[in-house]
């Protein structure tokens, strides 16, 4: 078995943080410029290196050049020489757009469907820049906010006619009058497709609502803080008035969401561990300046709704919790350790671990490497287990392909 350490690539987007990403990395803050994303993986848009005595190398070379004692014949047989998942530390300042992602059969289709109309893959209007599913989790590391999967339309029902808004009142009684997941769909499409005139007379009423319910300290205090901030950040959007049918949650650290297709969500605040299918397939509803499509968007979006499931990871072995989804793609890790302890883990496939705090030794018996924390570490195929031991109380996350 080989260790390596990656140096991984970071992302400026606008709703990143100054702070968070450069205080684990240990980078002098605040950045000149918001980090949202440090991305460790083979993805082609930024691809990790791996750090050798000669140098490094790009991962997605490495993958090319050796699949199988990469990968594991079994992944390369399924994956070819693509690594399945990609892991990020992300950092949300400010909110990122409310958005949904197909399954694989919506995004093969929807792939081909785009190319068979020769719509340029950089295109502002693309919607699908691969064939490929893209579910995700998400795990807290410090409090995490997030709109995400539909709200019990009982509840939501309440919440919209507790907003004293005439012109919105209609809209709550379609809601009402059939509370399901057909009525979602009904409102939903009413909301998302409003003329911007309507829009523009529409969520002022609301927001003024909301003004009044967090006055009056209503039970839905914390969503209509939600919407008036989003309305203050996003003005004239329809996604706001979409976000009020979302289930708002408040993650602590080491809780996780996991986002199957189809399921339309919006990250708002914090600092988490995201792990994900290696594709870039993203439909957007709104909270953003970019291209809306609502047709294809209705497409890919369900309207199954009620509380969203939160976990903690199940503890697999001593040490290991595990966050199990459905993916076939991934499968994400949390590894807690301190003195006189140590953790086993076991995977005969690849591996990425990142230390998020305090500091690990990585030992397989033949070689043995210090993981600083901010340090991640490429794992190759292979059957030897890693043994974890720290001095100091330490946590390190591990994503690997998924268990079927």
């Amino acid at each position: 078995m080989t260790v390596e350490l990656l140096h991984n690539a970071v992302r400026a987007y606008a709703w990143g943080s100054r702070t968070a990403i450069a205080e684990l990395l240990g980078k002098e803050v605040p950045t000149p410029h918001p980090e949202a994303e440090l991305w460790m993986g083979a993805h082609p848009g930024d691809p990790s290196r791996v750090v050798g005595p000669d140098g490094s190398r790009s991962l997605l070379e490495m993958l090319a050049d050796d699949p199988d004692g990469q990968l594991g014949t079994p992944h390369a047989d399924r994956w070819g020489s693509r690594l399945p998942f990609l892991l990020k530390v992300l950092a949300a300042e400010e909110p990122l757009s409310l958005q949904a992602h197909p399954s694989a059969e919506q995004a093969a289709d929807g792939f081909a469907a785009e190319d068979a109309a020769g719509v340029p893959m950089d295109s502002p209007i693309r919607n699908y820049k691969d064939p490929s599913a893209k579910p995700e989790l998400i795990c807290a590391l410090t409090e995490f906010h997030a709109l995400a999967g539909f709200r019990d339309p009982l509840r939501t029902a309440v919440l919209l006619r507790s907003l004293d808004a005439p012109d919105f009142a209609p809209y709550a009684e379609l809601l009402a009058s059939q509370p399901d997941g057909d009525g979602l769909r009904a409102l939903f499409t009413t909301l998302i497709t409003l003329p911007q005139t309507a829009l523009d007379m529409l969520l002022p009423q609301v927001l003024d609502a909301c003004v009044l319910h967090v006055k009056e300290r209503g039970e839905f205090d914390l969503e209509c803080r939600t919407i008036l901030e989003l309305g203050e950040a996003y003005p004239g959007d329809a996604g706001v008035l979409a976000a009020l049918l979302l289930n708002r949650l408040v993650l602590q650290p080491g809780e996780a969401i996991y986002l199957p297709a189809g399921n339309l969500h919006a990250y708002l605040h914090g600092t988490g561990i995201e792990i994900l299918a290696n594709s870039d397939n993203v439909l957007r509803c709104g909270l953003t300046p970019k291209h809306v499509n609502v047709p294809e968007l209705m497409r890919v979006l369900d309207f199954q709704c009620g509380d969203m499931p939160v976990q903690s990871g199940a503890e697999t072995s001593p040490g290991l919790w595990s966050y199990r989804t459905p993916c076939p793609e991934f499968e994400l890790s949390r590894i807690e350790v301190g003195p006189s302890a140590h953790v086993r883990v076991d995977h005969s496939g690849p591996q990425v671990m990142v230390c998020t705090r305090g500091q690990a030794r990585l030992s397989n018996g033949s070689q043995s490497l210090v993981l600083e924390r901010g340090q991640s570490v490429w794992l190759p195929a292979s059957d030897p287990a890693v043994v974890v031991t720290a001095d100091v109380e330490t946590q390190l996350f591990r994503a690997t392909p998924g268990v079927e």
